[in-house]
């Protein structure tokens, strides 16, 4: 099966880079599925999960806290704020920042409409990362 490359940029690290047969990925409209030969791009990412696809099957998923990617035919890189493997995301930890998340959103009540969005963007993010934590 065709194979495009794609990396996972965080901003600690190059996370992932390599052939694969397919990713899904948050877009901000919504889940976004990547084959090879798709047509150029950039959009931006939403708190949720990355879904790698090799050979026939999902290999990875991963938590990302937002970000961009720039599709292209041949290429897909994905700039992520965070990214961690769904398996090693801890419940515990990812409850706690949203709790933090939310304070923050409701402290920001009375600032401006792009400090309150991306306030709120934080607090989705952490949802769904609550939603798909798989360690303890």
């Amino acid at each position: 099966m065709a194979t495009f490359l794609l990396e996972l940029v965080s901003p600690e690290k190059l996370l992932l880079s390599r052939p694969v047969e397919m990713v899904t990925i948050p877009a901000e409209e919504g889940e976004m599925g990547v084959l090879p030969g798709h047509a150029p791009m950039i959009v931006a990412l939403r708190g949720g999960v990355i879904r790698v696809r090799e050979n026939g099957s999902e290999t990875e998923a991963l938590f990302i806290a937002g970000g961009f990617a720039e599709v292209s035919p041949e290429r897909v890189t994905l700039l992520a704020d965070e990214a961690t493997p769904l398996a090693s995301l801890s419940r515990a930890a990812v409850e706690r920042r949203l709790a933090e998340a939310e304070a923050a959103l409701q402290a920001a009540i009375a600032e401006p409409e792009a400090k309150r969005d991306a306030a709120y963007a934080r607090v989705q993010a952490f949802r769904t990362a609550v939603s798909v934590a798989q360690a303890a």
